[in-house]
């Protein structure tokens, strides 16, 4: 398991395993497929599942889900590869739905 180092992170709420620091969080403003979700430039902790093309709002992707290495929570998916030039700025982020996480000091 990674460590946070003393900085503040996002751990999985059904676990507490650490999933992402707190510097690496690049936006709030995302959805996710149940509600709010946060875009992070980095996770760790995590399993990336199979790659498929998904109809987003933004446009088609490549993503693959991410999971908890811990419990195995589905947490939200990794942007594989985008189609859209304007979109190109997501490939290799993280996509974690608010529900799924809690945040530590």
């Amino acid at each position: 398991m990674a460590e946070s180092g003393g900085n503040p992170f996002f751990s999985c709420r059904s676990c507490r395993n650490p999933l992402a620091l707190r510097d690496d969080l690049i936006s709030k403003k995302f959805v996710g497929k149940t509600g709010p979700a946060y875009l992070f430039s980095h996770a760790m902790n995590i399993i990336v599942g199979q790659k498929e093309d998904r109809k987003l709002i933004s446009g088609v992707f490549s993503v693959a889900d991410i999971y908890c290495s811990n419990c195995g929570e589905v947490l939200g998916w990794k942007y594989l590869r985008a189609y859209e030039p304007t979109q190109m700025y997501k490939q290799g982020m993280f996509i974690i739905e608010r529900a799924k996480i809690s945040k530590q000091y």
